[in-house]
């Protein structure tokens, strides 16, 4: 893999990495441990009846997946650029074989090649 574009991939994956940790601190905190947990600000109760606090207690529920999923795209990032301090980023971790630069210019954190992914 030529030096250049795993340059800019490690730029691409530190801007996606600082996109998505500044939308988990919109609505979480990150938990000292582990690195790549989040956790969702649980609702306050400053409502003045009921129905306000359901109100937040539904919208905690809402953004408990959405937390999940950033997670795990932080998370999925952090091993992209693990592999790329080890020189083994582009590599398919089920046959070995280069990714496609196609491939990864279109999921910069992907792990599998094409080929694999069918």
């Amino acid at each position: 893999m030529e030096k250049n574009f795993v340059e800019k991939m490690k730029t691409q994956l530190e801007e996606e990495k600082k996109v998505l940790e500044k939308g988990l601190r919109g609505f979480a905190e990150k938990n000292k441990l582990p690195k790549s947990d989040w956790d969702t600000h649980f609702p306050s109760f400053h409502g003045s009846n009921l129905e306000e606090e359901a109100d937040e207690v539904e919208e905690y529920g809402n953004l408990l997946p959405v937390e999940r999923t950033l997670e795990t795209r932080v998370a999925e990032i952090n091993l992209a650029l693990e592999k790329i301090k080890e020189g083994k980023y582009g590599l398919c971790e089920k046959c070995g074989q280069v990714v496609s630069p196609e491939r990864l210019q279109t999921i910069p954190e992907t792990r599998i090649c094409d080929k694999c992914k069918k």
